[in-house]
């Protein structure tokens, strides 16, 4: 089985990946495997919370990794993307890649016999962000259903948004996106999940938290914009600082998939709402149980 898209999990794999990961929380051990299985990591992108956790995770389950570097591998010597993956396939059991161009992961899961999980793939998906963000929300609220999640920041860009959108409206969840003019999620994906889901979706260009059950943010993509200065003075008016926390609820949740830079005040690092770190931890237990579900099925 591979992982590419949140559009291939069907609700009830969802449900078991997520049960399957609270188990691996509470009971690890039960999980490890006798038989040496090998991860390969191939990240073509930078990356720390979902190389590392991968392999984390892998380590935990019993696997060994090997790490694949482009920039010292075959690829300087003008190897193609495609037999890159043929000769890493024939090394591992199970491959995690992250890439720039979208549409990788799919190609790398063609081309290959052993399961393929998505890292990322440029500006398209990260479902296995998605999959943390989902358990990380149930973890905290006990339900998705009927929450009101807000997301906000550059919507347009941010992967981890693209696979989050799809999952929450499976679940019911009431969305509301907030994000500057021209950085606004993709229309196309807002009309599948209203037709496909028969979710609330609103969307607004001002920043406003008061309803909100969760908030979840993403960093504005200063590398979008033409003029330097107007990338700054959009990430200071879509940014967080305690002020803008005023009058919202008392249990409000704050995620973000990281890294942040300045879109989030320090000061709320230490606030009851801050919750992303704990949502970074949650990344060992569900890439477990992604690992585990996608060798078994």
């Amino acid at each position: 089985m591979d992982i590419i898209s949140v559009r291939d999990l069907s609700k009830d794999t969802i449900n078991d990946i997520l049960d399957l990961a609270t188990e691996m929380e509470s009971n690890p051990e039960k999980y490890v495997y006798s038989d040496k299985k090998v991860l390969a990591t191939m990240f073509f992108e930078p990356s720390t919370r979902t190389k590392l956790s991968f392999q984390s995770a892998g380590v935990r389950l019993g696997l060994e990794y090997i790490d694949f570097s482009k920039e010292t591998s075959s690829l300087k010597k003008g190897e193609s993307f495609t037999d890159t993956l043929k000769v890493v396939d024939g090394y591992a059991d199970v491959i995690v890649i992250r890439h720039a161009n979208e549409g990788s992961a799919r190609l790398a899961a063609e081309v290959s016999s052993h399961p393929v999980i998505n890292g990322g793939d440029g500006g398209n998906q990260h479902p296995t962000q998605g999959l943390i963000d989902l358990y990380t929300i149930k973890k905290l609220k006990g339900k998705i259903k009927g929450l009101n999640v807000t997301m906000n920041g550059d919507l347009k860009h941010a992967r981890a948004m693209q696979s989050l959108v799809y999952m929450l409206a499976m679940f019911g969840a009431n969305i509301h996106l907030i994000s500057p003019r021209g950085l606004e999620m993709d229309p196309a994906l807002i009309a599948e999940i209203r037709d496909k889901f028969n979710v609330k979706v609103t969307e607004s260009n001002t920043v406003d938290f008061s309803n909100s059950d969760v908030v979840y943010m993403c960093r504005i993509q200063k590398e979008r914009f033409v003029d330097p200065y107007e990338a700054m003075s959009v990430q200071k008016k879509f940014s967080i600082n305690l002020d803008n926390l005023k009058n919202v609820k008392e249990d409000l949740t704050i995620l973000h998939p990281l890294p942040k830079v300045n879109e989030v005040d320090y000061a709320i690092d230490n606030t009851k709402y801050a919750k992303y770190f704990e949502q970074a931890r949650n990344g060992i237990p569900v890439r477990m149980a992604i690992l585990k579900y996608v060798l078994e099925h």
